[in-house]
């Protein structure tokens, strides 16, 4: 998964373990700003500029107190997305916290990256798990007893703009700038 130059890109959502990790392992990070709420909706974490602990910098509060926000369009390519999930089912359908967030912040990387979800293994379910358009599937699935590959990658193709409501799109800058773009 490692990329020619310095070392892996990754995208990390909630899992603070595993950004502390990644970030000990001397990988580049990006986490999502809260709610995506500015133009440059990531932080960059690079493990060998930190100013914090990897502890500390792997914690919103660290992230915003340190990180560089950057823009997609300055970011390297990313390898890696650590998605958190409230359920997954062995095919890769996900469950999230049913804001969305997740959703856009993969649709505005597009690019092809694996993404993994850390959960328990009670978090791993049978049942089958509605998705949308909107909704990517994992490609692993990560617990303490066993790291499941998904047969079923789903990627959306773009974002889809009628499942977003006017509110959510002024509320996050970087897709305001992509509709007045007519993106």
């Amino acid at each position: 998964m490692a990329s020619a130059d310095r070392h892996p890109r990754l995208h990390l959502g909630r899992g603070g373990s595993v950004r502390i990790r990644a970030l000990k392992d001397g990988e580049l990070l990006y986490m999502a700003v809260p709610r995506m709420a500015s133009l440059q909706p990531f932080f960059l974490l690079d493990p060998e500029t930190l100013e914090l602990p990897a502890e500390q910098a792997a914690e919103k509060k660290g992230a915003a107190q340190i990180a560089r926000r950057v823009g997609v369009e300055d970011m390297r390519p990313i390898d890696v997305v650590i998605c958190g999930s409230v359920a997954v089912n062995r095919s890769g359908a996900r469950i999230g916290k049913g804001a969305g967030y997740s959703d856009l912040e993969v649709e505005l990387l597009t690019e092809e990256m694996v993404i993994v979800a850390p959960v328990h293994q009670l978090q791993v379910v049978d049942e089958e798990i509605p998705e949308t358009e909107h909704d990517f599937s994992v490609d692993l699935i990560v617990t303490s007893d066993e790291v499941i590959e998904c047969p079923n990658r789903r990627r959306p193709h773009g974002l889809v703009w009628n499942d977003l409501t006017a509110e959510k799109i002024e509320a996050i800058p970087a897709l305001t700038a992509r509709a007045q773009r007519g993106e």
